[in-house]
Parts: C-alpha cells; sequence; structure tokens
C-alpha cells in the first residue's frame, strides 16, 4: 500500500494563547502558589515564614474569625518579610494564613473616577460603587525620564491674585505651601481647586483629621469643584502604610489623567504626614533614625514622590504640596530637604492671619523659580517694583511705627509707605472669590505706574471716606447759592477760612523749647 492510498486524517489543535496572556496567566499562578504564616507580630508589623515576596508587595492575611486585611511588604527579617498592616490590626494569631495576592500595588484609573471619593486602595468610601469602564494600573511607577520634560512655558492660573501676579506658576511646576498648623494651608488648596484652570484635579488627603475631609469637599471643594475632582482619603487614624500608600495613589491617579494628553493639578495635604508615616514604617523595619528621628528610607521616598509630577510630552501635573512645619521652623529637616526639590515655594505667615490678611502669603520670603520664564519683561519689572516697595518697607517698619520716620528724607520710603495700602488691598482676596489672571496683572500694572501723590491723595479720600460714610454718600445741594452761601442761611464757616494770626516772639520761643 502506497502512502497515497492511506486516509487522511486532519488534526485540530486547540488554539494557544499568545505570549502576553501566557505571561499574565503565570504570574497569577505563582502569585496564588505563594503562601506562609504569621511567625511574630512586633509593633504594628507582622512577621512572615514560609514565602517570599519583594518590597512593596500586598499580600492578604486570613484570621481566625474568618476577616482579612491587606498588608505591604516594607523589609526583612532575616528571611522573612516584614508586612505592614494596611488596615486596623486586630485578632491576629500566630499561625495565621497570609498569601501574596500582588507583588506590586494596583488601582483602578479612568475618566468617570472623577467627582469620587475613594480610600489608598482605590475603593470608594462616598457609598456608591465604583464604575465599570475603570482600567488598572501600577500605582508605583518610575519618574520620566529628564529628556522627556520639555521646558515650562505656559502660565497656570490659579485664581489667587497674589500668586497670578507675585508668584506666577506654569502647568508642569511643583510647589510648597510652607505653614504651621492652623494659618490656614488647608483653605488655600480649596481656592486653588475652584479658581485653577485645569482639566483634572487629584486632591490627596493624607493624615487628616477626620471632620476636615467632609469640611473640605463641601465647604472649600463645592460641588462644581468636585465634578472634576479625585479625593483620595486617609486620616490620621489610620494606619502608617495606608497613609503612604495614598500619597502614591493620588499621584497614580494624576498620572493616568497626564498620560491622556490632560493638565492636572494634584494638591496634596500634606506630604509632612506622609513623611512621618514612612518614618512610622523604617523605623518598625530597623532603619536607623538620622535627622530628627527620621529615617534614610524618608530622604529617598520623598524625590521619588515629586519627581513622579511635573511635564511630559504627554501632558503635565501641576503638583502642590502643602508642608506642615514643625514649631514653625521653616528650616526643620523635610522643608529644607523640600524646598531643594521643588520648583518653588509659598510661604504662609501667622502673623499675616492675625492681621486679618487672607490669603496670608509672606510674598517676600516666597519664589517661584519659573516666574521670569513666563511672563514678559514688562510684567516682570512691574513685580519686580512691587516686592521694592514691600522690602522697604518692612526694612522700616519700626522707624514707620514709631513716628520716627519724617516724610520727605526717602523718596524710596516715601513710595513704599505710599504703596503699602494700595498692596495690601490688592493682595488680599475672599476665600470664595476667583480672579481671573489677566485681571489680576492689569491691575497690579495700574497701580505701580501710578503717582505717589496721586496714590496718596486717593487713600486720604478712602479715610476720610471710611471714618464719616455718610459725608462721601451725601448728594450735592440742588439750591442756588449766592455769594457762597444758601439763601436763608448763615455763612459756612468753611466756606469763610478765617486769616491766620501771625504768631508773637515769645510763642515762638515757646515752640522751640517745646520741640528741643
Amino acid at each position: 500500500m502506497t502512502s497515497s492510498m492511506l486516509p487522511k486524517f486532519k488534526l485540530k489543535l486547540p488554539s494557544l494563547p499568545d505570549r502576553d496572556s501566557t505571561s499574565e496567566m503565570i504570574a497569577k499562578a505563582m502569585v496564588h502558589e505563594v503562601r506562609g504564616r504569621v511567625a511574630a507580630v512586633i509593633g504594628e508589623t507582622l512577621e512572615i515564614e514560609g514565602m517570599t515576596a519583594p518590597i512593596g508587595a500586598i499580600c492578604e492575611l486570613t484570621m481566625t474569625d474568618g476577616t482579612t486585611l491587606r498588608g505591604r511588604v516594607i523589609g526583612f527579617r532575616g528571611v522573612r518579610p516584614v508586612l505592614a498592616p494596611m488596615e486596623r490590626l486586630s485578632a491576629v494569631s500566630a499561625g495565621d494564613p497570609v498569601r501574596l495576592i500582588d507583588r506590586s500595588a494596583k488601582l483602578r484609573v479612568g475618566p468617570s473616577l472623577c467627582g469620587r471619593v475613594i480610600d489608598a486602595f482605590g475603593d470608594p468610601i462616598d457609598g456608591r460603587p465604583l464604575p465599570p469602564d475603570l482600567v488598572a494600573v501600577d500605582a508605583d511607577r518610575s519618574p520620566p525620564d529628564s529628556l522627556d520634560r520639555p521646558p515650562i512655558d505656559t502660565i497656570l492660573q490659579t485664581g489667587v491674585r497674589v500668586i497670578d501676579t507675585m508668584l506666577t506658576c506654569g502647568q508642569g511646576q511643583r510647589i510648597g505651601i510652607f505653614a504651621g498648623s492652623g494659618v490656614g494651608k488647608s483653605t488655600l488648596l480649596g481656592m486653588l481647586a475652584r479658581g485653577s484652570k485645569a482639566d483634572k484635579i487629584v486632591i490627596g488627603m493624607i493624615g487628616e483629621r477626620g471632620r476636615e475631609v467632609q469640611e473640605f469637599i463641601n465647604r472649600s471643594l463645592g460641588e462644581a469643584g468636585l465634578a472634576r475632582s479625585v479625593v483620595v482619603v486617609a486620616t490620621s487614624d489610620r494606619p502608617a502604610a495606608q497613609r503612604v500608600s495614598a500619597a502614591w495613589t493620588a499621584t497614580a491617579i494624576a498620572e493616568a489623567f497626564r498620560d491622556k494628553g490632560e493638565n492636572v493639578l494634584l494638591l496634596l495635604d500634606s506630604v509632612t504626614r506622609f513623611a512621618m508615616a514612612q518614618r512610622e514604617l523604617g523605623l518598625a523595619a530597623g532603619e536607623p533614625p538620622t535627622t530628627r528621628g527620621y529615617p534614610p528610607s524618608v530622604f529617598n521616598m520623598l524625590p521619588r514622590l515629586v519627581e513622579r509630577t511635573g511635564r511630559t510630552t504627554k501632558g503635565s501635573i501641576t503638583a502642590f504640596y502643602t508642608v506642615l512645619v514643625e514649631g514653625d521652623d521653616n528650616n526643620e529637616p523635610i522643608a529644607d530637604t523640600l524646598r531643594g526639590l521643588l520648583d518653588g515655594h509659598i510661604m504662609l505667615s501667622r502673623a499675616l492671619t492675625a492681621q486679618a490678611q487672607w490669603p496670608p502669603i509672606d510674598v517676600l520670603e516666597s519664589l517661584s523659580r519659573l516666574q521670569a520664564h513666563l511672563i514678559d519683561a514688562d510684567m516682570s519689572a512691574t513685580v519686580s517694583a512691587a516686592r521694592r516697595h514691600l522690602a522697604v518697607y518692612r526694612q522700616n517698619a519700626d522707624l514707620i511705627s514709631i513716628g520716627a520716620y519724617r516724610s520727605g528724607s526717602d523718596h524710596n520710603i516715601d513710595a513704599a509707605i505710599a504703596m503699602r495700602e494700595p498692596l495690601k488691598m490688592l493682595l488680599t482676596q475672599q476665600a470664595d472669590e476667583i480672579a481671573p489672571l489677566d485681571q489680576s496683572q492689569r491691575q497690579l500694572t495700574q497701580l505701580m505706574q501710578m503717582p505717589i501723590g496721586a496714590l496718596n491723595a486717593a487713600m486720604a479720600g478712602q479715610n476720610i471716606a471710611n471714618k464719616n460714610p455718610s459725608s462721601a454718600t451725601a448728594p450735592a445741594p440742588t439750591a442756588q447759592t449766592t455769594g457762597g452761601q444758601t439763601p436763608g442761611s448763615p455763612a459756612s464757616e468753611s466756606q469763610t477760612p478765617r486769616p491766620v494770626q501771625p504768631r508773637t516772639p515769645s510763642q515762638t520761643a515757646k515752640d522751640q523749647r517745646i520741640l528741643s
């Protein structure tokens, strides 16, 4: 029998998955096979035996009552992974099973996430389910390459007059808001969220008090601000690992929007509490304490967090980080480190808060490193002139306040005195007010071009009106006057001034003795 006479059979082989699908299935299988158990509980950390996991991996622990909690690997003791729980640690026993669920933190992101309030895991906490059209992204990404960062050359309108004029910011810039407790950092963030011209806003509330979350959303952010925002919350009562993860989550959401070509505003309140949470984790993992008790991992993570924002060829993330300075010391380690990492700093003054000047931004202590590249030469000269007036007044404030300065002695001081109140009025703004960028810059330019005499006359007229409001609004007399008098009325002393009588030599000598 020849081969041509043999029956022919067609074998139908099953289709093989592609390479990416196979790798994903293998990775999932490997993850679910990695299991261990609790060997020891030390403080707020767990030692796991019988499994290996990389730093940053997410594990799930099943307790004896059947409940589960998630944790992140933050280090090793010998060969045992050290797990920091991301939820409240309770009812944990030695021998409880632990399994590796992911080798890095993941979350789901999409445009429909706007208007939602989520936790550090990306789970909703506003009582509504997540939209179904979200896609998974890695929460811990590497910063963009330095050569993929184009120059920042476009102004970001913040709606805050003092920032748009004296501290102009650009799309993709990183700014720190430095202040002590109770000075008004969160309120300023609310103004930025409402007034900024950004496509999307991501707000990270790290280590805040629980009552402040609802207040910020309802009062500072408002319904219109929330509609284009994603709020990530990890309050002060949450475990340190969750507070750290919330900062990465907020940054990852902003990155996902930026990759879609949008200009994003990231508001992180506060990066100091992020550093404090990492200090807890670092010390628990066995790191040595260094400056003010902060371990080396804190100063390693701060640049990683900041460098993930900024402008790329796809879009931009403009980031404002609030920095809670301990004891109003602007040179404490976290504040000092961030000033060197950021593209500018805004200093809030407790003294200006006490004077009811809002926002309480100390212009002379604040700086936008990119302002000179964002505004033209004329506006730059205007801003420099305004800063000079503020600096001259501050240098001579003591002489002026006690009345020791004599008007006309120094032209620069005279100009600073004349400009002080108009500048203060221009840079003061209500918390619910949004100031257009063009209008703010035009008002500052017009103010700097006014003659000193005109400023003094305008302020004198305003002071008179403030002291006697009725005279400022009183209507002019409509009756005809004759010889400077109203018919049927006695002559007014203001209309007929009395001549000045010459002083006698004895009166002049007495005046000289008093002055001496």
